[in-house]
């Protein structure tokens, strides 16, 4: 046995190794975004690897490509980042200008849109491979997450509040898709990401307004 394809047994499931602590790894970076921890960029980056090593193992291509994408972010992320705290300065949180916050949405909108047409043309996406009406549904809504999850991490990166409300949007649809096709643990996992990025986006708002106070009493 191959290391990528090591595990242990759960109530007669074979749980990888891969998989777990990607998806722990995955967890742990809402956590330290919320503290804003330079730490946040490297475990993810490291989730993304082990979840892509899983996701080829499980022969899932579409998620694949998710986590080498994730990968990718968290170099640009972690670039963003250590050049907002040079020189000593604490990372500045902030909402999103209305162009900024009109590029998220199209972006969401179209890619979503070429996504879906990609993925269900290569059949990539698992839903390709269902009946229809089902799996356009399916594709639709892997394709959403898809470009959901990037269009999130990227707006991390740029330090914006507005990403955790894209998580939320994401999740809305992660959560209940996942425990309608089954995946249970997923479910739960992404049950857990959606709780975390509510707590995530308060504490990140509460300390922009806490900022901007800070400063109008300074003038």
């Amino acid at each position: 046995m191959s290391w990528a394809d090591a595990g242990l047994d759960v109530f007669g499931t074979h749980v990888l190794w891969t998989d777990l602590i990607g998806n722990i790894a995955a967890l742990s970076t809402v956590l330290l975004a919320m503290r804003k921890s330079m730490w946040t960029w490297p475990v993810q980056f490291t989730g993304s690897v082990l979840l892509f090593v899983a996701s080829i193992n499980a022969h899932i291509t579409g998620n694949a490509l998710k986590q080498a994408l994730f990968a990718g972010l968290a170099v640009y992320g972690w670039w963003a980042w250590r050049r907002g705290t040079q020189d000593g300065r604490q990372l500045r949180v902030r909402p999103a200008e209305w162009w900024e916050r009109l590029m998220l949405v199209t972006v969401m909108l179209l890619g979503t849109a070429v996504v879906g047409v990609l993925f269900f043309v290569t059949g990539l996406s698992w839903g390709a491979h269902e009946p229809l009406p089902k799996g356009a549904f399916l594709v639709a809504a892997d394709a959403y997450i898809f470009v959901g999850s990037a269009v999130a991490t990227w707006a991390q990166g740029r330090a914006l509040v507005d990403f955790w409300i894209v998580w939320v949007a994401v999740d809305l649809v992660g959560v209940p898709l996942a425990f309608s096709s089954g995946l249970v643990v997923s479910g739960w996992v992404y049950g857990i990401f959606f709780a975390l990025v509510l707590v995530g986006f308060v504490k990140w708002l509460r300390e922009y307004r806490t900022s901007e106070l800070s400063v109008a009493v300074a003038q």
